[in-house]
């Protein structure tokens, strides 16, 4: 097992019984969360973890940049993971004010320091242009009312050479997992259309981009990308 994905594991399981229904289903660390993971996703605690680990793999271990995750949710995914960066400059931002509470509770909790919140729109990101070292999108696009505004801003405020990564849901990597989103998660508004295919992430990172990585698990892309160097 990687120093990295271990480092997520130990993380996770610290949210034992204290997980809320959602930080559960995120994490694949509670019965229900669990029997979400396999039944929406087809992913198991090992697979959840694979591709955290791959999302997670354009911040280096000992990272001392300046970070934007967007957006940050509860923090669940996140938060425990930047207790390991302490010399990290990271700015965390969501367009719910409860979300980002939960998010600056979780990070109080567990005595970071170096973290920083701000609500706003992924759409119009309030941030200098390339100003960031690494933007980090967890669970974000699939979300997203306006993606293409979304991806000009990340790009945006991202230095040159900078790293983007993250990961999101992608349509056509498993049918169970599109009947869901399309029949119980778009209707009551928790995803929004357009969606990626594997195939259309690939394109469009490989035209933004100097380098792009694109890793699929079922119905959630990976990706690892760099801007281009001035």
């Amino acid at each position: 097992m990687s120093d990295r994905r271990a480092e997520i594991r130990n993380a996770y399981k610290q949210t034992g019984g204290h997980a809320s229904f959602y930080d559960g289903m995120m994490t694949c660390s509670t019965f229900f969360g669990k029997a979400i993971c396999r039944i929406v996703w087809n992913m198991d605690g090992e697979k959840n973890y694979a591709y955290l680990e791959r999302a997670l793999s354009g911040v280096p271990e000992g990272f001392a940049g300046k970070l934007l995750e967007v957006p940050v949710g509860t923090g669940v995914l996140t938060v425990p993971v930047y207790r390991g960066l302490p010399d990290a400059d990271i700015t965390c931002l969501d367009y719910s004010p409860d979300m980002m509470s939960a998010a600056r509770a979780r990070a109080e909790r567990l005595g970071i320091e170096n973290v920083r919140f701000a609500q706003g729109d992924v759409g119009a990101l309030p941030f200098d242009d390339g100003c960031f070292d690494v933007v980090l999108s967890l669970n974000g696009f699939h979300a997203f009312p306006d993606k293409e505004a979304a991806w000009r801003e990340i790009f945006r405020v991202l230095k040159p050479g900078g790293i983007f990564c993250g990961c999101f849901y992608v349509q056509g990597g498993c049918g169970r997992t599109d009947w869901f989103i399309k029949h119980l998660y778009q209707p009551k508004g928790y995803f929004t259309p357009p969606y990626e295919t594997e195939e259309s992430l690939r394109a469009r990172l490989s035209k933004l981009f100097a380098e792009a990585e694109v890793t699929r698990y079922e119905g959630i892309a990976c990706f690892r990308c760099r801007k281009a160097a001035l």
